[in-house]
Protein backbone atom coordinates (compact mmCIF):
# COMPACT_ATOMS: atom_id res chain seq x y z
CA UNK A 1 0.00 0.00 0.00
CA UNK A 2 3.12 2.31 1.11
CA UNK A 3 4.26 1.54 -2.82
CA UNK A 4 0.90 2.24 -4.33
CA UNK A 5 0.50 5.29 -2.52
CA UNK A 6 4.09 7.08 -3.31
CA UNK A 7 3.86 5.79 -7.15
CA UNK A 8 -0.06 7.84 -6.71
CA UNK A 9 1.32 10.59 -5.58
CA UNK A 10 4.54 11.05 -8.35
CA UNK A 11 1.94 10.20 -11.21
CA UNK A 12 -0.16 13.76 -9.47
CA UNK A 13 3.63 15.48 -9.77
CA UNK A 14 3.92 14.31 -12.98
CA UNK A 15 1.12 15.77 -14.38
CA UNK A 16 0.67 18.76 -13.34
CA UNK A 17 4.26 19.20 -14.83
CA UNK A 18 2.46 18.48 -18.00
CA UNK A 19 -0.34 20.31 -17.42
CA UNK A 20 1.33 23.51 -16.66
CA UNK A 21 3.72 23.11 -18.80
CA UNK A 22 1.37 22.74 -21.75
CA UNK A 23 -0.50 25.96 -20.57
CA UNK A 24 2.26 27.85 -19.79
CA UNK A 25 5.54 28.06 -22.15
CA UNK A 26 7.71 29.22 -19.92
CA UNK A 27 7.34 26.32 -17.17
CA UNK A 28 9.75 24.19 -18.24
CA UNK A 29 12.21 26.84 -18.84
CA UNK A 30 15.32 25.91 -17.15
CA UNK A 31 15.27 29.06 -15.08
CA UNK A 32 12.24 28.78 -14.06
CA UNK A 33 12.87 24.96 -12.58
CA UNK A 34 15.72 26.08 -10.72
CA UNK A 35 13.56 29.59 -9.29
CA UNK A 36 10.93 26.67 -8.19
CA UNK A 37 13.82 24.52 -6.41
CA UNK A 38 15.10 27.74 -4.34
CA UNK A 39 11.81 28.39 -3.65
CA UNK A 40 11.15 25.27 -1.91
CA UNK A 41 14.39 24.78 0.07
CA UNK A 42 13.28 26.07 3.01
CA UNK A 43 9.45 24.38 2.96
CA UNK A 44 11.28 21.03 2.00
CA UNK A 45 13.58 21.68 5.26
CA UNK A 46 11.20 22.10 7.50
CA UNK A 47 8.84 19.30 6.48
CA UNK A 48 11.53 17.08 7.31
CA UNK A 49 11.44 17.84 11.03
CA UNK A 50 7.74 18.61 10.67
CA UNK A 51 7.34 15.44 9.54
CA UNK A 52 8.82 13.78 12.07
CA UNK A 53 6.10 15.26 14.81
CA UNK A 54 2.91 14.63 12.28
CA UNK A 55 4.57 10.83 12.38
CA UNK A 56 4.25 10.49 16.02
CA UNK A 57 0.63 11.50 15.74
CA UNK A 58 1.32 15.35 16.84
CA UNK A 59 1.64 18.55 15.09
CA UNK A 60 3.88 21.74 15.35
CA UNK A 61 1.40 24.56 14.58
CA UNK A 62 4.60 27.69 15.68
CA UNK A 63 6.59 26.73 12.63
CA UNK A 64 5.68 29.55 10.61
CA UNK A 65 6.04 32.36 13.09
CA UNK A 66 9.13 30.33 14.24
CA UNK A 67 10.73 31.48 11.19
CA UNK A 68 9.32 34.71 11.83
CA UNK A 69 11.40 34.47 14.98
CA UNK A 70 14.38 33.31 13.84
CA UNK A 71 15.06 35.59 10.95
CA UNK A 72 14.57 38.82 12.62
CA UNK A 73 16.63 37.47 15.50
CA UNK A 74 19.74 36.42 13.15
CA UNK A 75 19.33 39.75 11.09
CA UNK A 76 19.80 41.56 14.16
CA UNK A 77 22.25 39.69 15.61
CA UNK A 78 24.38 40.64 12.12
CA UNK A 79 23.36 43.88 11.19
CA UNK A 80 23.08 45.81 14.83
CA UNK A 81 25.83 43.32 17.65
CA UNK A 82 27.67 42.95 14.25
CA UNK A 83 28.58 39.24 15.13
CA UNK A 84 30.25 37.13 12.52
CA UNK A 85 27.52 35.84 10.18
CA UNK A 86 28.49 32.30 11.29
CA UNK A 87 28.63 33.03 14.36
CA UNK A 88 24.72 33.66 14.39
CA UNK A 89 23.79 31.11 12.51
CA UNK A 90 25.39 28.81 15.11
CA UNK A 91 23.06 31.38 17.64
CA UNK A 92 19.55 30.70 15.57
CA UNK A 93 20.17 26.88 15.43
CA UNK A 94 21.19 26.66 19.10
CA UNK A 95 17.60 28.74 19.43
CA UNK A 96 15.96 26.52 17.70
CA UNK A 97 16.67 23.50 19.44
CA UNK A 98 15.63 25.34 22.81
CA UNK A 99 11.98 26.41 21.75
CA UNK A 100 11.28 23.04 19.82
CA UNK A 101 12.39 21.55 23.28
CA UNK A 102 10.14 24.01 25.11
CA UNK A 103 7.16 22.67 22.77
CA UNK A 104 8.48 19.20 23.56
CA UNK A 105 8.48 19.92 27.18
CA UNK A 106 5.42 21.27 27.72
CA UNK A 107 3.54 18.54 25.58
CA UNK A 108 5.11 15.69 27.51
CA UNK A 109 4.96 17.19 30.82
CA UNK A 110 1.23 18.59 31.15
CA UNK A 111 -0.39 16.27 28.30
CA UNK A 112 -2.11 18.77 26.66
CA UNK A 113 -2.63 18.68 23.05
CA UNK A 114 0.31 19.47 20.38
CA UNK A 115 -2.48 21.61 18.49
CA UNK A 116 -3.26 23.85 21.56
CA UNK A 117 0.56 23.65 22.95
CA UNK A 118 2.41 25.15 19.43
CA UNK A 119 -1.00 27.44 18.53
CA UNK A 120 -0.48 29.16 21.89
CA UNK A 121 3.19 29.32 21.02
CA UNK A 122 3.04 30.16 17.74
CA UNK A 123 1.15 33.60 18.74
CA UNK A 124 3.42 34.36 22.10
CA UNK A 125 6.61 33.82 18.82
CA UNK A 126 4.31 36.35 16.43
CA UNK A 127 4.36 39.10 19.54
CA UNK A 128 8.25 38.62 20.32
CA UNK A 129 9.13 38.81 16.49
CA UNK A 130 7.47 42.44 16.32
CA UNK A 131 8.61 43.29 19.25
CA UNK A 132 11.90 42.70 18.61
CA UNK A 133 11.67 44.41 15.11
CA UNK A 134 9.19 47.17 15.88
CA UNK A 135 7.63 46.01 12.78
CA UNK A 136 10.39 47.32 10.48
CA UNK A 137 12.24 45.74 7.76
CA UNK A 138 16.15 44.91 9.14
CA UNK A 139 18.34 44.46 6.63
CA UNK A 140 22.50 45.53 5.88
CA UNK A 141 23.88 41.81 6.35
CA UNK A 142 27.46 40.47 5.48
CA UNK A 143 28.00 40.15 1.50
CA UNK A 144 29.25 36.47 2.12
CA UNK A 145 26.03 35.63 4.15
CA UNK A 146 23.69 35.92 0.73
CA UNK A 147 25.75 33.34 -0.47
CA UNK A 148 24.14 30.68 1.05
CA UNK A 149 20.57 31.19 -0.39
CA UNK A 150 21.59 33.06 -3.85
CA UNK A 151 24.95 31.61 -4.97
CA UNK A 152 25.72 28.33 -6.82
CA UNK A 153 28.18 25.24 -7.01
CA UNK A 154 28.92 24.00 -10.21
CA UNK A 155 25.70 25.22 -11.26
CA UNK A 156 23.62 23.86 -8.34
CA UNK A 157 22.49 26.51 -5.74
CA UNK A 158 23.92 26.13 -2.42
CA UNK A 159 20.59 26.33 -0.84
CA UNK A 160 19.12 23.18 -3.04
CA UNK A 161 22.60 21.18 -1.75
CA UNK A 162 21.52 22.05 1.69
CA UNK A 163 17.82 20.90 1.32
CA UNK A 164 19.60 17.39 -0.11
CA UNK A 165 21.90 17.01 2.82
CA UNK A 166 18.95 17.83 5.61
CA UNK A 167 16.50 15.41 3.68
CA UNK A 168 19.42 13.07 3.47
CA UNK A 169 19.50 13.10 6.87
CA UNK A 170 15.84 12.47 7.42
CA UNK A 171 15.66 9.85 5.25
CA UNK A 172 18.78 8.07 7.07
CA UNK A 173 16.52 8.91 10.85
CA UNK A 174 13.32 7.69 9.37
CA UNK A 175 14.40 4.19 8.13
CA UNK A 176 17.89 3.36 9.40
CA UNK A 177 17.68 4.01 12.65
CA UNK A 178 15.66 2.66 15.92
CA UNK A 179 14.38 6.27 16.90
CA UNK A 180 12.81 6.58 13.44
CA UNK A 181 11.22 3.31 14.46
CA UNK A 182 9.89 4.57 17.43
CA UNK A 183 8.78 7.82 15.68
CA UNK A 184 6.19 5.01 13.91
CA UNK A 185 5.50 3.11 17.35
CA UNK A 186 4.51 6.40 18.98
CA UNK A 187 2.21 7.40 16.09
CA UNK A 188 0.17 3.87 15.95
CA UNK A 189 -0.09 3.83 20.08
CA UNK A 190 2.03 6.11 21.73
CA UNK A 191 0.85 3.53 25.02
CA UNK A 192 1.62 0.43 23.46
CA UNK A 193 4.92 1.92 22.32
CA UNK A 194 5.73 2.78 26.20
CA UNK A 195 4.75 -0.32 27.41
CA UNK A 196 7.26 -2.04 24.58
CA UNK A 197 10.41 0.06 26.75
CA UNK A 198 10.23 3.01 24.48
CA UNK A 199 11.53 5.88 26.16
CA UNK A 200 8.13 8.15 24.80
CA UNK A 201 9.04 11.22 26.11
CA UNK A 202 12.58 11.33 25.11
CA UNK A 203 11.19 10.54 21.82
CA UNK A 204 8.96 13.11 22.05
CA UNK A 205 11.91 16.31 22.83
CA UNK A 206 14.19 14.48 20.33
CA UNK A 207 11.46 15.01 17.75
CA UNK A 208 10.19 18.40 18.82
CA UNK A 209 13.81 19.56 19.18
CA UNK A 210 15.17 18.19 15.48
CA UNK A 211 11.86 20.40 14.23
CA UNK A 212 12.72 23.13 15.44
CA UNK A 213 16.49 22.77 14.34
CA UNK A 214 15.43 22.17 10.55
CA UNK A 215 13.19 25.11 11.06
CA UNK A 216 15.76 27.90 12.17
CA UNK A 217 17.88 26.01 9.17
CA UNK A 218 15.20 26.89 6.62
CA UNK A 219 14.60 30.17 8.19
CA UNK A 220 18.05 31.05 7.24
CA UNK A 221 18.39 29.88 4.14
CA UNK A 222 15.06 32.01 3.27
CA UNK A 223 16.94 34.82 5.12
CA UNK A 224 20.01 34.96 2.76
CA UNK A 225 17.69 34.82 -0.44
CA UNK A 226 15.02 37.77 0.62
CA UNK A 227 18.65 39.77 2.04
CA UNK A 228 15.81 41.29 4.30
CA UNK A 229 14.17 40.09 8.14
CA UNK A 230 10.63 40.86 8.37
CA UNK A 231 8.27 39.13 10.89
CA UNK A 232 5.75 38.94 8.81
CA UNK A 233 7.96 36.65 6.36
CA UNK A 234 6.80 33.29 8.09
CA UNK A 235 3.20 34.07 8.53
CA UNK A 236 1.31 31.07 7.38
CA UNK A 237 4.14 29.10 6.26
CA UNK A 238 2.74 26.28 9.27
CA UNK A 239 -0.05 25.71 6.49
CA UNK A 240 1.98 24.98 3.38
CA UNK A 241 4.01 22.89 4.94
CA UNK A 242 1.16 20.81 6.53
CA UNK A 243 -0.36 20.66 3.19
CA UNK A 244 3.15 19.18 1.56
CA UNK A 245 3.43 16.68 3.96
CA UNK A 246 -0.26 15.34 3.54
CA UNK A 247 -0.14 15.59 0.36
CA UNK A 248 2.87 13.23 0.79
CA UNK A 249 1.14 10.73 2.73
CA UNK A 250 2.38 11.31 6.05
CA UNK A 251 -0.42 11.35 8.25
CA UNK A 252 -1.94 13.66 10.34
CA UNK A 253 -3.44 10.54 12.51
CA UNK A 254 0.42 9.83 12.90
CA UNK A 255 2.15 6.10 12.33
CA UNK A 256 2.40 6.58 8.95
CA UNK A 257 4.40 8.05 5.65
CA UNK A 258 7.79 8.41 4.18
CA UNK A 259 10.55 10.72 3.86
CA UNK A 260 9.82 10.35 0.02
CA UNK A 261 6.47 10.51 0.53
CA UNK A 262 6.75 14.33 1.88
CA UNK A 263 9.57 15.43 -0.47
CA UNK A 264 7.23 15.00 -3.35
CA UNK A 265 4.39 16.31 -1.49
CA UNK A 266 6.79 19.57 -1.30
CA UNK A 267 7.28 19.58 -5.09
CA UNK A 268 4.24 19.42 -5.51
CA UNK A 269 3.01 22.43 -3.43
CA UNK A 270 5.98 24.05 -5.35
CA UNK A 271 4.77 23.26 -8.63
CA UNK A 272 1.27 24.66 -7.77
CA UNK A 273 2.56 27.47 -6.52
CA UNK A 274 4.66 28.64 -9.48
CA UNK A 275 2.50 27.39 -12.18
CA UNK A 276 -0.50 29.42 -10.61
CA UNK A 277 1.65 32.87 -10.45
CA UNK A 278 2.74 31.93 -13.77
CA UNK A 279 -0.75 31.39 -15.27
CA UNK A 280 -1.55 34.83 -13.27
CA UNK A 281 -4.27 33.58 -10.72
CA UNK A 282 -5.61 35.89 -8.26
CA UNK A 283 -3.70 35.02 -4.91
CA UNK A 284 -7.32 34.93 -3.32
CA UNK A 285 -8.79 31.59 -5.63
CA UNK A 286 -4.59 30.15 -5.11
CA UNK A 287 -6.24 30.06 -1.21
CA UNK A 288 -8.86 28.89 -2.17
CA UNK A 289 -7.20 25.96 -4.20
CA UNK A 290 -4.79 25.29 -1.43
CA UNK A 291 -7.33 24.89 1.33
CA UNK A 292 -9.51 22.76 -0.67
CA UNK A 293 -6.83 20.62 -1.49
CA UNK A 294 -5.37 20.07 2.01
CA UNK A 295 -8.86 19.20 2.81
CA UNK A 296 -9.98 16.27 0.23
CA UNK A 297 -6.22 14.88 1.42
CA UNK A 298 -6.84 15.06 4.96
CA UNK A 299 -10.35 13.92 4.76
CA UNK A 300 -8.76 11.00 2.48
CA UNK A 301 -5.89 10.26 4.99
CA UNK A 302 -8.60 9.90 8.08
CA UNK A 303 -10.61 7.83 5.63
CA UNK A 304 -8.13 5.51 4.95
CA UNK A 305 -6.47 4.52 7.73
CA UNK A 306 -10.01 4.92 9.91
CA UNK A 307 -12.37 3.69 6.84
CA UNK A 308 -15.32 3.21 9.38
CA UNK A 309 -14.63 6.70 11.03
CA UNK A 310 -14.87 4.87 14.46
CA UNK A 311 -11.77 7.02 16.08
CA UNK A 312 -10.16 10.09 14.62
CA UNK A 313 -6.58 11.94 16.11
CA UNK A 314 -5.68 14.69 15.22
CA UNK A 315 -2.56 16.61 16.55
CA UNK A 316 -2.96 14.39 20.02
CA UNK A 317 -6.53 15.12 19.91
CA UNK A 318 -8.89 12.10 20.21
CA UNK A 319 -12.08 12.70 18.68
CA UNK A 320 -15.02 9.83 18.43
CA UNK A 321 -15.72 9.55 22.37
CA UNK A 322 -12.76 6.17 22.69
CA UNK A 323 -9.21 6.17 23.36
CA UNK A 324 -7.63 4.46 20.47
CA UNK A 325 -6.88 0.54 20.80
CA UNK A 326 -3.71 -1.12 19.96
CA UNK A 327 -2.34 -1.19 16.40
CA UNK A 328 0.13 -2.86 14.48
CA UNK A 329 3.29 -1.09 13.71
CA UNK A 330 4.61 -0.40 10.59
CA UNK A 331 7.47 0.97 9.22
CA UNK A 332 8.40 2.08 5.62
CA UNK A 333 10.04 0.22 3.45
CA UNK A 334 11.19 3.12 1.46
Amino acid sequence: MPRVQGLGIVLVLVLLIIGFSLLSPNFLDANNLFNILRQVTTLGIVAVGFAFVLLTGGIDLSVGYQISLYVVVCGILMSQFDLPWPLAIVLVLVLGVIIGLINGLIITLTGVAPLIVTLSMMTILNGVSYLLSKGLPISGFPSEFSVLGQGAVVGIPVSVIVLAVVWAIGYFIANKTYIGRYFYAIGNNIEAARLSGVNTRRTLLFVYAICGLFTAVGAILLLSRLNSAQSATGAGFEFSVLTACVLGGVSVMGGRGTMFGAFVGVLIVGVLDNGLVLLNVSEYVQLVIKGAILLVAVIYDAMSKNPRGRTRQIGGMTLGGRKPGPQTTTVPLS
